[in-house]
């Protein structure tokens, strides 16, 4: 951990990594539940994707307050990973859900 980057910081970054990463889980388990017909579930699923997205983004805006606030941020690896996974995580969510809608279709083709 680098000097500059106190606890509030790092906490903030692992939050961001754990609820991205929930959020992609949630979606990949969405798919499969749409792929076996089950989209009830996988709406649910989508919904929990959407809710850790949301905590994740809160994450974020604690680290965006504290930069604004004149709080110096050190920019290290962790931290680009962790903006790496919300992006990644925020399309992932976005794929699932129409990934979804295609499967629906299919069924009732």
């Amino acid at each position: 951990m680098s000097e500059q980057m106190n606890q509030e910081q790092l906490e903030s970054i692992m939050g961001l990594i754990i609820h991205a990463g929930n959020a992609k889980s949630d979606a990949m388990e969405a798919i499969q539940e749409a792929k076996q017909g089950n989209f009830e579930l996988a709406e649910e699923k989508i919904a929990q994707a959407e809710k850790s997205l949301n905590e994740a983004h809160h994450a974020q805006t604690g680290l965006l307050a504290q930069e604004a606030s004149g709080e110096a941020m050190t920019i290290t690896l962790l931290t680009v990973h962790s903006q790496d996974h919300l992006m990644t995580s925020i399309t992932f969510v976005d794929l699932a859900k129409e990934i979804i809608d295609v499967y629906k279709i299919s069924v009732r083709d």
